[in-house]
């Protein structure tokens, strides 16, 4: 069984997936996306990138792509699938996850490492920290903003949805350490049966010590449990 890792034109972290899920010993493979999904993928990675050039918003057209459904009935019967980045804007427009991605407060692109705290350690994307632990990860994006109502966000708390907040380094969650001006401070989330994680950070790009952590193995482990 293998992650498939999904191309579409404009992906560009699609290589960084598939060898950061092997640093944690998942096998994945690439799948241009309009080769269809595999039968029986142990799970699904949509990645970052520019898909289609970003054009009409990030996310949007991949979002709609045929193969989003066959990813959204795999979702369903409890493959894990997880959107990075553009792969979380495509989640979103595709409706596995609820809010948007915006452009972002500073309306430039950002490229920095983050500090996260983990807010729910009980997910399969997040039982390899502990609550209110803080990881750092990078980011690269200029449409990163999380955007969502307070009735939703509020809904989202309740449920222990919310995986990951921006905050600073002793775990405060402040203005200052919100690099986007995301909603709540949101940088990951999930699905209500936790079958879909988006993230914003980039875990695939921080799983070797010479390229300066390895806290995103954590997230991807996931895909071994």
């Amino acid at each position: 069984m293998t992650v498939a890792v999904i191309q579409f034109g404009g992906s560009n972290c699609d290589r960084d997936a598939v060898r950061a899920l092997d640093a944690v010993g998942v096998d994945a493979e690439r799948v241009w996306h309009e080769d269809g999904l595999p039968d029986d993928p142990s799970g699904i990675v949509l990645p970052g990138g520019f898909s289609y050039g970003d054009y009409l918003r990030a996310g949007a057209m991949a979002g709609r792509a045929p193969i989003v459904e066959a990813v959204r009935d795999a979702a369903r019967e409890g493959v894990p699938v997880l959107g990075v980045c553009n792969g979380a804007q495509v989640g979103c427009e595709a409706g596995l996850t609820p809010g948007a991605f915006t452009t972002n407060a500073s309306a430039r692109f950002q490229c920095e490492y983050v500090h996260l705290r983990v807010e729910n350690a009980e997910t399969p994307w997040t039982r390899a920290f502990e609550a209110g632990e803080v990881i750092s990860l990078p980011i690269a994006h200029g449409e990163g903003r999380f955007e969502i109502d307070d009735e939703e966000l509020g809904t989202l708390d309740d449920e222990d949805r919310i995986l990951f907040r921006y905050c600073d380094e002793d775990g405060n969650v402040t203005p200052e350490a919100n690099p986007n001006g995301s909603t709540g401070a949101v940088a990951g989330l999930c699905s209500e049966d936790e079958h879909v994680a988006v993230l914003m950070p980039h875990p695939e790009r921080a799983t070797l010590p010479e390229l300066g952590g390895t806290d995103g193995q954590g997230v991807l482990r996931a895909f071994a449990e």
